[in-house]
């Protein structure tokens, strides 16, 4: 009798695991363990004597961008395109029934520039609305993540992922698959074309000072890729930095052809054998997806640290407990300050830059 009970249980079991299997969005899911050696993290809690713009006012505007006349502008989560002014006041430029509002840019004619992470790439301009790109070779554009005019007008932006959305950007943590890719936009010809493919969650996109390559960072692998545009090795993709401290989410150019990166920090919330087995994988997808249940978390801490043109990190800063700054998504320099965008944060962060060396005090 005991042995036919046990038969039962294991037969339910396996049943109930192979009904999850087959509820589960995820398809392979793999691992990917952090680099065996990472680069050394800033510490010296500079983030934590930010002045705050707009305290209050935004909520979790997770990208900064500047306009060639100096005005800052940020997205935030309740859908806003903000502008601040001279005065010190915000305008809000235009408001979106959407919570996917992602990167931004500020093109040479002064069009915002928008990726939604449902919609795809919107451009908002005084006649309104227009969205340029939510399909590429028939594709839908499942996750617009950030954007970058080059000096020929091409906008060119990421697709963290082809796979999962914005809302399900757990998922594609726990798949741990390369379903990035790096796109590019024509406005003459009003087409869009894929520049690179198989990213591990294509982020941040940012050009060089001669537009001679740009960078696109991997967030789930702690490296950047550089993409040459021009010159000899044009259409050739190389690593630019890896081992990063942290997963980078955006990267800006700096005045002095550095870049600024932002970095993240992941947290498991279960045991690590759950993010290791192929099964309990499935599992887990099918789970948040019928329950919501979160796969992972986000530190709270900030970070962001400036690479050379070369590839070598030069210098950074942190709130290492994130007594004022959390979640830090972007870093943008303008006249000797930093501003920074935040997915926790109610405010843009402004930090004002010193000569002090990477990982001082």
């Amino acid at each position: 009798m005991a042995l036919i009970t046990s038969s039962r249980i294991l037969i339910v079991c396996v049943v109930a695991i192979s009904i999850q299997m087959l509820l589960s969005p995820l398809s392979s899911p793999g691992y990917l363990d952090p680099p065996s050696t990472l680069l050394a993290p800033p510490s010296n809690s500079k983030l934590q004597e930010v002045i705050k713009l707009g305290e209050g006012l935004l909520k979790k505007p997770e990208a900064v961008a500047f306009d060639k006349h100096g005005a800052l502008y940020t997205v935030t989560r309740d859908g806003g395109v903000k502008k601040l002014q001279k005065n010190g006041t915000w305008e809000n430029l235009w408001q979106f029934e959407s919570q996917n509002l992602l990167g931004l840019t500020i093109t040479a004619a002064g069009d915002v520039i928008l990726c939604d992470g449902e919609e795809g790439l919107l451009k908002v301009s005084e006649e309104g609305v227009t969205l340029l790109a939510s399909h590429v070779n028939g594709d839908k554009i499942r996750f617009a993540d950030d954007v970058m005019e080059s000096s020929d007008g091409m906008l060119y932006f990421s697709d963290a992922s082809t796979k999962h959305s914005f809302q399900d950007w757990q998922l594609d943590v726990l798949e741990t698959q390369p379903h990035g890719r790096l796109l590019k936009y024509d406005p003459s010809s009003n087409t869009t074309s894929i520049v690179l493919g198989a990213l591990a969650f294509a982020n941040g996109v940012a050009l060089s000072a001669d537009q001679q390559y740009l960078v696109v960072c991997e967030t789930w692998k702690y490296r950047c890729l550089k993409y040459w545009l021009q010159g000899d090795n044009k259409g050739q993709t190389e690593i630019f930095i890896d081992n990063l401290p942290g997963r980078p989410d955006n990267i800006n150019l700096a005045p002095d052809a550095s870049f600024w990166i932002a970095l993240l920090e992941l947290v498991p919330i279960w045991p690590r054998i759950v993010y290791t087995s192929p099964v309990l994988k499935y599992m887990m997808g099918a789970l948040y997806k019928m329950f919501g249940i979160q796969v992972i978390g986000v530190a709270d801490k900030a970070m962001v640290v400036n690479v050379g043109s070369d590839g070598t990190m030069r210098m950074g800063f942190d709130d290492p407990t994130g007594k004022v700054m959390r979640f830090v998504t972007s870093a943008v320099e303008l006249d000797g300050n930093l501003y920074f965008g935040s997915l926790y944060n109610d405010f843009v962060g402004k930090l004002a830059l010193t000569t002090s060396p990477y990982a001082s005090n």
